[in-house]
């Protein structure tokens, strides 16, 4: 398992990213049996102050054992465990003397390979359910007799064997919760991991405290000081680039470092004209201002413009936007003398979700490597100071390390930048024209103080005119798309409720302020199925 905050006393892997020892800290282990909650639970037990890591469903035994967690969950999963092809975990699992948490198919499993049947239950159970505590345990310690949970199974434990006992139920599944007699094995058919569960959290912390006996040791200020010795460790007196967007992630990454070595810290930004509104400034003023870093800004804008001219299709977009990054980041790193190592801000769900992690579970949505292939095409050795944290731990890191908060709570920004929301062709005046819109909707959030309360929001340029009226003259001029979002894991999201007095404001600063548009619309699209971006 590759952990780099972990251990002051790191080595280093063929691909150059820390590896740290987990038994330095308390580790609960969450085998993925292809959840979409997945993830949430490792949240959630990080929420206790309690290292989690998702890993495969079937990690060998012996891997376990070197790990050494103090607890193991079993995540729930789409298939049904007594179907041909359904994911096992390893059979010695259940020998281990470490406590176990199944949940919904983990839960199943538990029984499964205890000797209780599993079979299509009568009634299936999908959303809010009223569960009822039968029996006290230090598991419902805090949680009263009765509560709502969420269920989403077609499958049930029926004909519990002997080893186990029923701790809760529900109108139509009897083994709503379940433990072992003699061992520390527990399962829950419901998700306690989801809002929608009433004292989901409290189940999950006894879970972790109670019945692992973890104390709750991780901290972000330690973490900081212990991933700082461990890069230093790394590194030596070699110089560190580190390719800074202007997001969370980048800048987190590039104060971490400028913290642990100053002067070996180069920053490179660079500006390829499809930007936010004053994003270039920013960037200036707080790591060389601030942070005193060599920071290295690079004006490619019109050698981008240039590449993308004439292109609409959004994966030709894509493609020359990273080939000209590579090429221009390649440039100015070779002026940059003694540089050994990159910086890259990638998170724990970015690692879990490429499948880079041999522990964790495959890969399911993207390749992996936030600056395509940078390291290997510049020969340098990689650096992923992030890769164990997920976005709420890193903007808490951002919020040690004395980031502003208004970088730290910066919206996710994509990666080609406006180039995926000015749909159509490129040219410098549709991109000035969607910079302006898109500033008034920033700014009025801000105003409004409703910024924090949505996850992602953003203008759009669309490639059609319409007609409308200016004094009495008829226009045929652009049309703004508004995208606002709320969402927890960016996985699914559903478009913000946003006051209708606040979007009025909005599209009257932008219909009256910026030249050429002359209609504002509203996205009240979901993810699924749409997707948070246009392109």
């Amino acid at each position: 398992m590759t952990s780099p905050a972990m251990s002051p006393e790191p080595s280093q892997n063929p691909q150059g990213d820390l590896v740290a020892d987990p038994r330095q800290e308390e580790v609960i282990l969450v085998l993925d049996f292809g959840s979409q909650t997945a993830q949430l639970i490792a949240r959630r037990v990080r929420d206790e102050n309690v290292f989690c890591q998702l890993v495969r469903h079937d990690l060998p035994i012996e891997r376990i054992r070197e790990i050494n967690p103090r607890g193991l969950i079993l995540s729930g999963g789409p298939a049904s465990v007594y179907a041909d092809g359904a994911p096992h975990p390893d059979p010695a699992l259940f020998d281990l003397d470490i406590p176990i948490l199944g949940i919904c198919y983990g839960m199943q499993e538990v029984c499964r390979a205890q000797g209780s049947e599993v079979s299509p239950s009568l009634s299936r159970e999908f959303g809010h359910t009223i569960c009822s505590v039968q029996k006290q345990d230090p598991l419902f310690e805090g949680v009263p007799p009765e509560f709502t949970a969420w269920m989403s199974h077609g499958d049930q434990v029926k004909n519990l064997s002997e080893h186990f006992t029923a701790l809760a139920a529900t109108d139509s599944c009897p083994t709503t919760a379940i433990r072992h007699h003699t061992r520390p094995i527990y399962g829950l058919q419901f998700h306690p991991e989801v809002t929608h569960t009433q004292f989901g959290s409290t189940l999950l912390s006894n879970f972790v405290h109670k019945i692992c006996g973890c104390q709750g040791t991780w901290r972000i200020a330690s973490l900081i000081e212990r991933q700082v010795e461990a890069v230093r460790e790394l590194v030596g007196r070699n110089r560190v680039i580190c390719g800074l967007s202007g997001g969370v992630d980048s800048s987190v990454t590039a104060a971490l470092l400028a913290k642990a070595f100053g002067t070996q810290l180069s920053c490179i930004f660079v500006d390829n004209g499809l930007l936010r509104k004053g994003e270039r400034d920013n960037v200036e003023e707080e790591f060389t201002g601030h942070f005193k870093t060599d920071l290295h800004v690079v004006d490619a804008r019109q050698r981008f413009l240039d590449a993308l001219s004439g292109v609409s299709d959004p994966q030709e977009k894509r493609k020359i936007i990273g080939r000209v990054f590579i090429e221009v980041f390649q440039e100015e790193a070779a002026s940059i003398p003694d540089a050994h190592f990159l910086a890259q801000g990638t998170l724990y769900p970015d690692v879990i979700e490429s499948g880079a992690n041999p522990d964790g579970p495959a890969a399911t949505i993207k390749f992996h490597h936030n600056v395509g292939g940078l390291p290997e095409r510049l020969g340098f050795e990689l650096i992923e100071p992030l890769r164990d944290l997920f976005k709420d731990e890193v903007r808490k890191m951002g919020a040690e390390l004395g980031l502003p908060d208004k970088l730290i709570w910066r919206h996710p920004f994509p990666g080609p930048g406006l180039a995926v929301r000015c749909l159509g062709e490129i040219t410098e005046p549709r991109l000035d024209t969607l910079r302006e819109a898109d500033a008034i909707l920033i700014e009025e959030l801000h105003k409004a103080d409703l910024y924090r309360d949505v996850q992602q929001a953003f203008a759009v340029l669309l490639p059609l005119q319409t007609v409308g009226v200016m004094g009495d003259a008829r226009t045929y001029e652009d049309v703004i798309a508004i995208r606002s979002v709320n969402t927890e894991d960016f996985m699914t999201a559903d478009w913000s409720r946003l006051p209708y007095d606040f979007l009025q404001r909005v599209s009257t600063r932008i219909i009256n302020s910026v030249r050429g548009v002359n209609r504002v619309v509203y996205d009240i699209s979901s993810k699924p199925p749409s997707t948070i971006e246009w392109e």
